[in-house]
């Protein structure tokens, strides 16, 4: 079994962390993931650099910029982690845009995603209508779970789609802004969160955007299998460090 699903069996609110590889030095990213586990994050999504990155916001942008400036490539990213799964055994998700990974080949890149242990990609501009026509068999072929975005502003019909081309879980954005642009969560996204709750969808949910501390994670987990936390530990490693990841994991949970 994948080791994203194991994970979503556990009787567990989910805490999962972004960042962008190569961040904040070039050789960080392995021992970042070392360190997240460490401390008893559950899973963990890498950000792959990209120089457009649509729906990230001004602190991911600036990370995956510094990132690009420090060196990384998507050969890079894999190098780094071919040894990781000798020391870390959560799931690990790559979160990146299509077209570095077109220019790698998108067989190649699944294939070396497998080898490495990847258990699952989110590519926020690959549509699900595009995935499943040309892309789910060779993603299913490396055993790797593509994880799909929702949004307030996602139909029904849409969520359902999704639903039923989706094996592990559904990233539920907490609004339709860019990343990092929130603090706290009011009456409408909570209302969103139950309502997307209550169409009982056979994969459960992941919230992003806008959780920065306990209370924030607290909220969204309340009606969701888990949350996400991406803008706020970059800029807790921009102003502290490698060295103290504990203490940002400590204070959320």
């Amino acid at each position: 079994m994948n080791r994203i699903n194991q994970q979503l069996q556990e009787d567990k609110k989910i805490l999962s962390i972004y960042f962008s590889a190569g961040y904040p030095n070039l050789n960080d990213t392995a021992q970042i993931i070392q360190d997240l586990e460490k401390n008893g994050v559950d899973m963990i999504e890498i950000g792959l650099p990209f120089s457009d990155p649509l729906a990230d916001g001004p602190t991911i942008q600036a990370s995956s910029t510094q990132a690009l400036h420090n060196g990384m490539t998507t050969q890079i990213l894999f190098d780094q982690l071919k040894n990781i799964r000798k020391s870390v055994k959560i799931p690990l998700v790559i979160m990146g845009y299509f077209n570095p990974m077109l220019q790698y080949g998108v067989e190649n890149f699944c294939k070396k995603c497998a080898e490495i242990g990847i258990d699952g990609l989110i590519i926020p501009d690959l549509p699900v209508d595009v995935y499943a026509e040309q892309y789910k068999a060779t993603f299913e072929k490396y055993g790797l779970i593509n994880v799909f975005l929702i949004t307030p502003q996602t139909s029904e019909e849409r969520i359902r789609f999704i639903d039923s081309v989706s094996s592990g879980f559904i990233y539920m954005v907490s609004s339709a802004s860019v990343t990092g642009s929130q603090s706290g969560f009011g009456n409408t996204q909570e209302a969103y969160f139950k309502r997307i709750a209550d169409m009982n969808l056979k994969n459960p949910q992941v919230v992003g955007f806008g959780i920065n501390n306990a209370e924030t994670f607290n909220q969204a987990t309340q009606y969701a299998k888990g949350a996400i936390i991406g803008s706020a530990f970059i800029t807790y490693l921009k102003e502290n460090g490698t060295g103290k990841i504990g203490e940002f994991v400590k204070a959320i949970r």
